[in-house]
């Protein structure tokens, strides 16, 4: 079978969020299936064209219509010796050779032209994916360009399309005008693309994938309920028939606590004594008291509201009443970032402000905290309460989304769970949920008994990949 994997960004050669390590890690995991071809497409970004690090091989260059323009495009691949995965790049300086890869003026336009550029690739090529799987709005539009133009093409003609939601909010909204200044789209085409009196690139993916999929079972439902779905409940509704749910999983080569070079002490479950010895690590480092007996709870997270930092605002003078410390690594609005600041000012002994994106401190964190703390408004899937727990470190959640599905609460009587949850997003439920794993923190051997068992939950690929595997085959099977 042959796969193209389209994504706005992959480690490990650009990585901003989730989506990065998904776009890493899933078709790394498909290509372990027998007779599988798996081509991931990127942007060639600035950042990757300027590493030094990255060997990557001119294929040939060509010209993309995108409405009244014929744009350049060059086409680059990634040397490697596996042919089962291979990484192509759509060059275009004058959209892509700029600092960071999202938040610019003309965003709609410069991806516009990559999810075109991704189907033109193909003839250059010569080679035709049974599928095409897009994830969010940025290559929303490669299930559209597909339908709109290439279907009188007989290579193209059998292409199935997965499209993955990795987040509701950011739905790829535009003026009308969108729909004939850069997309030159046939006037039969404005209904598919217009929603709320504006172009809406997810919206029109939605309606022209075979299937769409988003990241977590129990945000399947959710995103089609007002509440979740930033408006789109009723397209979602109406497409119901073709959406499904897969759980994310993460490296666990990467995510190690046995072989982790960026940790201090490596330790398995076997070995959790040596858990200790990275949380005095990091204790130290951050400037905190250096204590066995204290509870050490960490946010790594964007400080943004619907993470649940607000949660965590109203009841701050409560948490640094308890006995407790508080790590928070991350960035976002200035309100949170200066709130955090001025806590740990205050409490130097017992709150650690780093507002940085650090990806060595967080893997520090991981293996030195106790606790991580999602109070999450909406979580799609969420990555961090996955690698937490290959840590031993107990995720403290609110029930939603992917958290819902990967952190079941946990039992005293029965000592089943993974962690402690609440359900209304309500500050002091949650505050609740915190007081509760500090009381089982101190009963160091159902602590210890739970700390194993989070460590031995199966966060790998091997479940979520084989999900997506079937989608595939359904898919692919549909167009035979």
């Amino acid at each position: 079978m042959k796969i193209l994997l389209a994504a706005s960004e992959a480690a490990p050669f650009i990585k901003t969020g989730g989506l990065g390590d998904v776009a890493a890690a899933l078709p790394k995991a498909l290509a372990e299936f027998s007779n599988t071809e798996v081509y991931v497409f990127l942007p060639y970004y600035k950042a990757i064209k300027d590493n030094p690090e990255f060997e990557i091989e001119y294929l040939t260059n060509f010209t993309v219509p995108l409405s009244w323009r014929n744009v350049y495009c060059g086409l680059f691949r990634a040397v490697s010796k596996k042919k089962k995965l291979q990484y192509y790049f759509i060059d275009n300086e004058y959209y892509f050779y700029r600092n960071g890869c999202y938040g610019h003026y003309d965003d709609g336009e410069r991806f516009a032209f990559y999810s075109k550029a991704i189907l033109e690739s193909l003839t250059h090529l010569d080679w035709y994916p049974d599928v095409i799987h897009s994830n969010d709005w940025q290559t929303a539009l490669t299930p559209v360009f597909l339908r709109a133009f290439y279907m009188g093409m007989e290579k193209y003609r059998p292409i199935k399309t997965l499209f993955t939601i990795h987040n509701m909010e950011y739905q790829g909204r535009f003026p009308n005008e969108f729909v004939d200044e850069v997309l030159g789209l046939p006037q039969d085409w404005k209904g598919t693309m217009q929603f709320d009196n504006c172009t809406n690139l997810m919206k029109a993916a939605i309606h022209t994938a075979d299937w769409v999929s988003t990241v977590s079972h129990t945000y399947a439902n959710e995103i089609q309920d007002p509440y979740f779905a930033h408006g789109l409940h009723d397209v979602l509704r109406q497409h119901a028939y073709k959406l499904s749910g897969v759980v994310n999983g993460i490296d666990t080569d990467v995510f190690n606590p046995a072989g982790d070079p960026l940790i201090y002490a490596n330790f398995t479950d076997d070995t959790l004594e040596k858990k200790a010895e990275n949380k005095k690590f990091l204790q130290e480092r951050l400037g905190l008291a250096v204590r066995e007996d204290a509870p050490m709870v960490v946010m790594i997270t964007r400080l943004v509201g619907h993470k649940g930092v607000d949660l965590v605002q109203a009841v701050m003078d409560d948490l640094m009443r308890d006995d407790l410390q508080l790590v928070i690594i991350g960035t976002g609005e200035r309100q949170y970032e200066d709130m955090f600041r001025a806590y740990a000012a205050n409490f130097p002994a017992k709150m650690s402000a780093n507002i940085v994106f650090d990806n060595t401190l967080a893997h520090q964190a991981y293996a030195g905290a106790d606790m991580v703390l999602m109070p999450s408004k909406q979580e799609p899937c969420g990555l961090t309460q996955l690698i937490a727990m290959r840590y031993g470190t107990i995720p403290i959640v609110r029930e939603t989304g992917g958290l819902f599905d990967t952190v079941p609460a946990y039992n005293i009587e029965t000592g089943e769970g993974n962690g402690f949850t609440f359900k209304s997003y309500n500050a002091h439920d949650m505050l609740g949920a915190v007081r509760r794993a500090e009381g089982l923190f101190h009963d160091k051997k159902r602590w210890t008994a739970l700390q194993k068992s989070v460590m031995a939950y199966d966060s790998s690929w091997k479940r979520s990949v084989q999900e997506y595997w079937n989608i595939f085959n359904d898919l692919a099977g549909a167009a035979e």
